[in-house]
């Protein structure tokens, strides 16, 4: 039987509401008529926000109650930022689709400086992201960082009101927010290589949903796809962790892959970085042999040292 209304579950949070309505619109574009719902709820991430993600639990607590509520039945489809994804989904769902991509990279935004280097020594940066840290202390070991949660406007918040003199935040989140004037600058990749998954909006169903799955399938943007695709590849060899200091990037360039990845001590000290390339065919292989690259020069002791 076709399907005529379709539940969509999402966090309440601004940006999560943001991306639940984009493939709301999207699929009523595609199919006239269709009714779409959305049931928004609140996770054990968004509980949870004053702690470091580290401490209780890492992202998989933003999706839990969402991917409860289509084995349930009480909701079709989960539209999930891909960075908060984990990499081993619950017996009976699926991620058959990956919509287009934004701006993976990340933003510095500031009231006072307009780039890393322009921040005084002792500054204060806030980001809670492990990958994020590591990568800064490698590049501006003579500033503070300090934690940071909550959603964007929260964040933006706690920058105003003096307690930050940067932060750093996805530059795909500000600006699917229409706060892209709020951005500083976009970070290089040479110095903050972004998440796995970062830009990307996923939609997870049940995987024997047939009709669900014809629904959704002319959302799904093949490169974005096959990019983050080569990431949680990556991501899987390397312990399948959100929360690990972990970053990695894949292009698509013609028929070719090209993925940068590394990995970083936490407190700056080591950074492993690579490299790897390979056909449109080979996604799981470009990830995982860059993955034992990783491993190979000494990734494996400093992921081992974070997870204990």
């Amino acid at each position: 039987m076709p399907v005529k209304i379709l539940k969509i579950a999402t966090r309440n949070s601004p940006l999560a509401m943001w991306q639940a309505e984009h493939v709301k619109h999207q699929l009523m574009s595609v199919h006239h008529g269709l009714e779409v719902e959305l049931v928004s709820m609140t996770t054990e991430g968004d509980r949870f926000l004053d702690a470091p993600l580290v401490a209780v639990g890492g992202k998989g607590l933003f999706i839990k109650e969402l991917e409860q509520a289509m084995l349930e039945g009480r909701a079709d489809i989960a539209v999930h930022s891909m960075k908060d994804v984990t990499i081993d989904l619950p017996d009976g769902l699926a991620l058959p689709v990956i919509m287009e991509r934004e701006d993976t990279h990340d933003a510095l935004v500031s009231n006072h400086y307009d780039s890393i280097n322009a921040i005084p020594e002792g500054g204060v940066v806030g980001t809670s992201s492990l990958r994020r840290q590591s990568q800064l202390r490698a590049l501006r070991p003579d500033i503070q960082i300090k934690d940071l949660r909550g959603n964007v406007g929260t964040r933006l918040g706690k920058l105003d009101n003096g307690d930050y003199d940067a932060i750093i935040l996805a530059a795909a989140g500000i600006k699917r927010l229409g706060m892209a004037e709020r951005i500083a600058c976009l970070i290089d990749f040479d110095d903050l290589l972004p998440a796995i998954g970062q830009g990307a909006i996923g939609i997870e169903c049940r995987a024997d949903d047939a009709g669900v799955n014809e629904l959704i399938a002319p959302l799904n943007h093949a490169a974005t796809q096959l990019c983050v695709e080569t990431e949680r590849a990556l991501s899987r060899r390397l312990f399948g962790g959100c929360q690990l200091p972990i970053a990695g990037q894949a292009v698509l360039n013609h028929d070719a892959i090209h993925l940068t990845a590394l990995v970083a001590r936490v407190d700056g000290s080591e950074v492993i970085k690579a490299e790897h390339q390979g056909g449109t065919d080979s996604v799981d292989n470009i990830g995982t042999e860059l993955a034992e690259t990783l491993l190979a020069r000494g990734a494996d002791q400093i992921l081992k040292q974070v997870m204990q």
